[in-house]
């Protein structure tokens, strides 16, 4: 039964797939891709430079200017450094080896995909809730801020955001809790597990204290309008911050929610979605790491600043480390 569950399930995939075809043994890319294929891949490509090159951006950007070594920006810098490895590693993993195929297949290239974007899509997520302790403590405490959110406080978190997103890759991939499909109708634990309480504990539960965070900011936002005229700029530089970094997250949950709400109840579906849909949402989760640059210079003038100095070349023309970008 579960041997014939997976060949259907191989031939659905097929069925649907324009880029993939069967060797009677395993799926291959087709021999001769047609039009809608080489179009979705070269979409897809550029999906990939472009994240790699905006990420790129970001990353040189804090690590070559000092005026933004900052906890915060720290936080960004490991945020923009994951979403550079999606570019680099899971676009063209999940290109070749598409996490519908994977589904009804369990070799090392899966685990291998499979690996890197969990402990990528996990990290980001965790470094978005560092990121909200971090604006948590700069509106909430901004008395405090500077004693509790230092250089050693975020590098440490970054520490563990990485170590964390590692072992949960580990325990999920190679403790045999990956993906998979329902059986004639029945689950199994391990299955439900991994539609479960991955995601619960990897996405949902973060997402859910992100969003209580930023509600405990905007409410104390809101009573610090009337502070005395001296704490005014730093509150209004503060919240700017805190707004775009909020758009950060905004932005990750609606890329992320479909796919993961997709994953929590796909062993509920009477038909499960279909290769498109999957294929769609999964594509979907990975473009939030393209949009983060994209963010950052839309609303951070300072960004804005060190992206025209690298993108035009006069970083190398001279010794700009301690322009101001703030002005």
């Amino acid at each position: 039964m579960q041997q014939d569950s997976i060949i259907n399930g191989t031939n659905a995939f097929i069925a649907s797939h324009p880029c993939y075809e069967s060797n009677n043994t395993s799926l291959i890319f087709t021999s001769t891709p047609s039009l809608i294929c080489i179009s979705v891949y070269c979409v897809l490509g550029l999906l990939s430079v472009a994240t790699i090159c905006g990420n790129l951006l970001v990353i040189i950007s804090v690590v070559y200017f000092k005026q933004l070594h900052t906890p915060t920006n720290y936080l960004i810098l490991s945020l923009s450094v994951a979403d550079l490895l999606v570019g680099v590693l899971v676009f063209p993993s999940s290109m070749a080896f598409t996490v519908t195929s994977c589904l009804y297949r369990e070799d090392l290239a899966c685990k291998i995909r499979d690996s890197f974007d969990i402990v990528l899509c996990t990290t980001s997520i965790l470094n978005l809730c560092c990121i909200s302790i971090d604006r948590y403590y700069a509106v909430c405490q901004p008395l405090t801020y500077k004693s509790k959110i230092n250089h050693q406080v975020a590098l440490m978190m970054i520490g563990v955001c990485w170590g964390i997103s590692a072992l949960i890759a580990i325990g999920i991939i190679f403790g045999g809790f990956s993906q998979g499909t329902c059986n004639g109708g029945t689950c199994s634990v391990d299955i439900v597990l991994a539609h479960t309480m991955g995601p619960v504990f990897g996405f949902y539960l973060p997402a859910v204290i992100m969003s209580c965070i930023y509600l405990k900011i905007f409410f104390v936002a809101q009573r610090q309008v009337n502070r005395i005229q001296s704490m005014k700029c730093l509150t209004k530089m503060e919240r700017k911050a805190t707004k775009t970094l909020a758009i950060v997250m905004g932005v990750f949950l609606i890329c992320m929610t479909p796919y993961f709400f997709s994953v929590v109840f796909q062993p509920l579906f009477h038909r499960p979605p279909s290769v498109a849909v999957i294929e769609t949402l999964n594509w979907l989760t990975l473009s939030n790491s393209m949009l983060n640059p994209f963010i950052y210079a839309f609303f951070y003038n300072w960004f804005r600043s060190a992206f025209k100095i690298i993108i035009t070349g006069r970083i190398f023309l001279g010794d700009f480390t301690n322009m101001g970008l703030f002005g």
